[in-house]
C-alpha cells in the first residue's frame, strides 16, 4: 500500500524539526477561527477536517503551509455539502 504524504511515520531524514515559535499572519489566525466556528456550528468536525487534508494532491500538501491545509479541507468539505458551489471562493476572490 502507498502511503500518503502525511504520513510521515518511520520515514528517514537527516534534517532538523524547526521547533521554533513564530508568529501567526492574520489569515492564519482567520483560518483557525472559521475552522472552530464551522466545529461548533456542527458543519465540520475534526475527522472531516482530516480527511480534507489527506485527500490532498501529493504535490499540493507537499507545498501547503499547516493553515493552507485546513483552507483547502474546508473548502473541499463545504463544497462536497453543497454549502459552496465548486469553484465559489476563487470566484470571490
Amino acid at each position: 500500500m502507498e502511503r500518503g504524504p502525511h504520513d510521515r511515520g518511520g520515514w528517514p531524514t537527516s534534517e532538523p524539526i524547526d521547533r521554533t515559535e513564530h508568529e501567526l499572519e492574520d489569515w492564519e489566525l482567520l483560518t483557525d477561527a472559521l475552522v472552530g466556528a464551522l466545529g461548533r456550528a456542527g458543519v465540520v468536525n475534526v475527522d472531516e477536517l482530516r480527511r480534507g487534508i489527506e485527500s490532498m494532491p501529493p504535490d499540493e500538501y507537499e507545498r501547503a503551509r499547516y493553515y493552507e491545509r485546513w483552507l483547502y479541507s474546508a473548502e473541499t468539505i463545504l463544497t462536497e455539502k453543497g454549502l459552496l458551489e465548486p469553484g465559489e471562493l476563487d470566484a470571490r476572490l
